[in-house]
């Protein structure tokens, strides 16, 4: 069982489709296990929340019109679809086993033949955070189908510094050739059998010593940022030649750039560089042959205070600083970042800041090559803002966060984490970027150089990277899915198909845990990590989630809201709230979060549940320890139940129309200990569990409509059951069981939340841990 994964990361700042037009991701031809049931092939598609996450890079293919692909930091890799304008998911086939393939720091688009795309696939250089070594990750037909070459290193697709490069490049003049930098002090490698194998170049001379922390050696942030990018001179090549002269950035801030002009075989630091930043994006002039480096004084891609735009004249040897506002100037408190040029007219170029918190970041354009710059919105010495840009995000309405912030803040941002900026190589008048919430893009962007308006527009439809925490389904009201997601809060799903506000009044933006009353269905409670102003931790709903009422006073030393997908109950008729914070005693209120007093008998942190039938029941667990309230959740005992888990992912959940009926699963089998890894069931309340010995690995389970005559709801659980890993159902209790995904659909770490339909035989909700939420029809 694979830790915990590492959700997101970003600290985000408060700032439809029609069905017909959604993709299916085509039906699963399932497996069948346990008694060898008939196969339920579904269909798998997201319910819609429109974007979520960092997009680090957006490349476009340099030979083919509309051929584009987008990387994540945590949700995998996409291609955009020409005709629907929607980003295809294309590594919804990495499984449970190398869940961290799923990050990804680079991707490569092959100019000689466009069928090619290579992705460099890790998410951390931690062990304990991944355990997997990296990959490249290969396709010869667009996406469609996947071979794995395994790397010896660690990459760091969700570390500082991901939306530096790219990374992984191919020699547009002999595309078996690929260069990959590596970070962690392993250099530069190279493949020559279109990534088969990868070599290191050992005669490279800097491996990098940048590391964004080094107080924090064995941290998140103590990696050094090693070899950055490759930039190729295709000028110097011929098809079928090695391109002669490659450019490498590398994250050392006195030795920045190194340049071989022999196809590799030497290489030299190009005379007279400037120093004291970290190059982030480089970009070549084919035509002119001006090489262009964007830096920063951090590695991003949360911060970034200082930082310069260079241009070197590859011919002359020659720099020249073209910062739109240089690092001298008391006005620079910025870092740049995102860099591109017009194919079509190369000496009009962008750059974004690489963050810019207040009052919004920037993006410049200059049209004569850096020699003058005008922004995308100014401001004047009284603060006021005038703008070159609209935007619409009608597409994903969340983007404002549920903010009204004072001029010159405005909602929604231009973005954050802006370190993907791309001019459409075969128009110039498109171009992308991404932020750290979604991609924005427009098609008028030439009539920025006429003093026009330039139309942004949310372009994200499709990508979907978001971290699912909790997941309920109530048997009534008009949504039939409430979601609880990491940065950005969480949604009322009316319509499965289309995008709405996150949740208000108040706002959080980490919801970890909702839950319903089973025979109230219309009480709804949610506790997250408030934003926009908020203070409040806890919100309910009486009327289906149309409107929220916050808590009033919490309870006394609270730090957090608690555990994923079990920090919060309410009891079965709506009246009674038990909440499990962090930082504070397991608290019950009787008024909705008025007010709170501290259960007895219950250890604090402890996740709680409450019966699904008798109000006067709640459930909770704590280190292989079964807890009962009789007395609604004002006193707990411990049951007598054994042999349940001590450690690791345990979740568990009542059943609906069964008092006392309770699946728990989870647990650990990892480093050779003794705790049990698997799924058990109670139907005395607790008292007793007996172990479900068809499921191997048991980790989220969760309840739904029963199938036509049968007396007992659906189970649905993530596990590996029969030796298998996947999504399966049950429709007569756990006794034998079908998976209902297949190979194609596994989308890596499933463990978090899963729940059924209580009024759609057959539906599964479930979540992922960066693509989102997941659901599935029978076919």
């Amino acid at each position: 069982m694979p830790p915990t994964p590492h959700l997101s990361r970003r600290g985000l700042l408060a700032a439809g489709a029609a069905a017909a037009a959604l993709p299916v991701l085509a039906p699963s031809a399932a497996s069948a296990a346990g008694s060898g049931r008939a196969k339920a092939p579904y269909r798998f598609r997201n319910a819609e929340i429109v974007g979520g996450g960092f997009v680090t890079g957006i490349v476009f293919n340099q030979r083919e019109p509309g051929l584009v692909y987008a990387r994540t930091d945590i949700g995998g890799a996409y291609r955009l679809d020409t005709k629907s304008r929607r980003w295809i998911p294309l590594t919804d086939w990495i499984g449970w086993d190398t869940y961290g393939h799923t990050g990804i720091i680079s991707i490569a688009t092959d100019e000689a033949d466009p069928d090619r795309v290579y992705l460099a696939a890790g998410t951390y250089t931690l062990p304990d955070w991944d355990p997997d070594m990296a990959a490249i990750l290969r396709s010869a037909d667009r996406g469609r189908t996947w071979k794995t070459t395994p790397l010896p290193f660690r990459l760091g697709g969700n570390m500082p510094g991901r939306g530096i490069g790219e990374r992984l490049v191919i020699d547009p003049n002999r595309n078996s050739i690929l260069y990959l930098g590596v970070r962690g002090g392993h250099g530069l490698w190279r493949s020559t059998d279109h990534g088969k194998t990868f070599a290191k170049v050992t005669n490279f001379p800097n491996v990098g010593n940048f590391v964004p922390d080094p107080t924090d050696p064995d941290g998140y942030n103590g990696d050094n940022l090693g070899v950055l990018q490759v930039v190729f001179d295709k000028r110097t090549g011929r098809p079928g030649r090695a391109t002669r002269t490659l450019y490498v950035t590398v994250a050392d801030k006195d030795n920045i750039l190194y340049r071989s002009t022999d196809a590799g075989a030497t290489w030299q630091r190009v005379p007279g560089q400037p120093t004291g930043y970290i190059p982030h994006h480089a970009v070549l002039d084919h035509e002119g042959g001006y090489l262009y480096l964007a830096t920063s004084d951090t590695a991003g891609p949360y911060d970034g205070s200082k930082g310069d735009v260079w241009k070197l004249d590859t011919a002359t040897d020659t720099w020249t600083r073209i910062s739109p506002v240089p690092s001298t100037s008391d006005e620079n408190a910025y870092g740049y970042s995102g860099l591109t040029i017009d194919r079509r007219n190369p000496r009009t170029l962008m750059v974004s800041t690489q963050v810019k918190w207040y009052p919004d970041c920037l993006l410049f354009r200059s049209t004569d090559g850096g020699a003058h710059w005008s922004r995308i919105w100014d401001q004047d010495a009284d603060g006021q803002r005038t703008f070159r840009y609209d935007m619409d995000i009608s597409d994903a309405p969340w983007l404002t966060w549920n903010a009204s912030p004072k001029p010159p803040e405005a909602a929604p941002k231009l973005g954050w984490m802006m370190e993907s900026v791309q001019i459409d190589p075969f128009d110039s008048d498109r171009f992308l970027y991404g932020t750290g919430a979604t991609i924005y893009g427009a098609d008028n962007l030439t009539d920025w150089d006429r003093d026009g308006t330039v139309h942004l527009s949310v372009r994200a439809q499709g990508l979907e990277e978001t971290a699912v925490l909790s997941l309920i389904s109530p048997p009534a009201g008009r949504a039939h899915l409430f979601s609880g997601i990491g940065d950005v809060g969480g949604f009322r799903h009316t319509d499965l198909h289309k995008a709405s506000k996150m949740y208000d009044t108040p706002t959080f933006d980490n919801t970890p845990a909702l839950d319903y009353a089973e025979l109230a269905p219309y009480t709804v409670v949610r506790v997250g990590r408030p934003t926009s102003g908020w203070t409040q931790h806890l919100a309910v709903s009486t009327d289906g989630g149309d409107t929220w009422k916050p808590s009033g006073d919490e309870p006394a030393g609270l730090t957090g809201p608690g555990v994923e997908d079990q920090a919060v109950a309410v009891g079965a008729d709506g009246r009674r709230i038990v909440w499990s914070p962090a930082g504070a005693p397991v608290s019950f209120s009787d008024d909705h979060g008025a007010t709170w007093t501290a259960v007895k008998g219950l250890p604090a942190g402890a996740p709680v549940r409450s019966d699904r039938v008798n109000p006067a029941k709640f459930y909770a667990y704590a280190s292989g320890d079964f807890y009962l309230s009789t007395d609604g959740g004002q006193s707990f005992g411990r049951t007598a139940a054994t042999g349940l888990p001590t450690e690791g992912n345990v979740r568990f959940k009542a059943v609906p129309g069964h008092e006392g009926d309770i699946w728990l699963a989870g647990g650990t089998d990892k480093d050779g200990t003794s705790t049990p890894y698997g799924m058990w069931r109670s139907t005395d309340s607790g008292v007793t569990f007996t172990r479900i010995k068809s499921v191997d690995q048991g980790d989220a389970v969760g309840f739904g409509k029963a199938a036509p005559g049968a007396p007992y709801p659906a189970v649905f659980t993530s596990s590996k059951i029969g030796g298998l890993r996947g999504i399966f159902r049950s429709d007569d209790a756990g006794r034998t069981w079908v998976r209902i995904n297949d190979d194609r659909h596994q989308y890596a770490w499933t463990g978090g939340t899963i729940t059924g339909d209580p009024r759609i035989h057959g539906r599964v909700y479930f979540g992922t841990n960066g693509r989102g939420v997941v659901y599935g029809d029978p076919a």
